[in-house]
């Protein structure tokens, strides 16, 4: 089985358990929290060293998120250290947020720009996405700045990518004249 789907039925399990206990906000905040600390390269690695034995992933675990975690987070992941899952916690994590923002129907979009964009303009593109029909009814959006895009922008989420970028149209435009026979042979000569 592969390690996407193992994550994926990890995560929703959990998100299930959260849900019949009331708590899926609180193991949302665990979750994300963990997912910080899986960036931290020395943790992640201990994760998925066979080397390092499961006591002592128990100890560095109750160390870390005991008392910070709730209970129930803390026995998911005693199970899943229990069973040797650990090496899947950082796909797992990253699975119950994907899962979490299906339930909570909240769509993450990525706006890239070639400048900065003021507040207003922001906004108004985020009520857009709001009032579209290919967005759900939350919209996440997250801001980046590429100068390579010379203007425009690119819009990216879920599996979809609208480039509307200044870039991107003078590369349809180069392909378009070099595919043009008669064009080529007018500039060759």
């Amino acid at each position: 089985m592969s390690v996407q789907r193992v994550a994926t039925r990890y995560a929703k399990s959990l998100i299930d358990l959260a849900q019949e206990y009331g708590k899926l906000d609180k193991i949302l905040e665990d979750v994300e929290s963990f997912n910080k600390v899986c960036e931290n390269r020395d943790f992640w690695l201990m994760l998925k060293s066979p080397i390092v034995n499961t006591d002592k992933k128990e100890k560095v675990f109750d160390k870390l998120f005991s008392g910070k975690y709730d209970e129930l987070t803390m026995a998911f992941l005693n199970i899943l250290l229990k069973k040797s899952r650990e090496p899947l916690l950082a796909d797992i994590g990253k699975a119950f947020i994907v899962q979490h923002k299906k339930l909570k129907h909240i769509s993450s979009v990525k706006l890239t720009t070639a400048t900065k964009l003021g507040d207003a303009a922001v906004e108004d593109i985020h009520k857009k996405l709001v009032e579209s029909n290919v967005t759900d009814d939350n919209v996440e959006l997250q801001t980046a700045i590429n100068p390579d895009l010379i203007g425009g922008f690119v819009v990216e989420f879920e599996d979809k990518l609208y480039d509307a970028s200044v870039a991107h149209k003078l590369a349809l435009l180069k392909k378009e004249f070099k595919d043009n026979l008669y064009i080529s042979k007018i500039i060759a000569s």
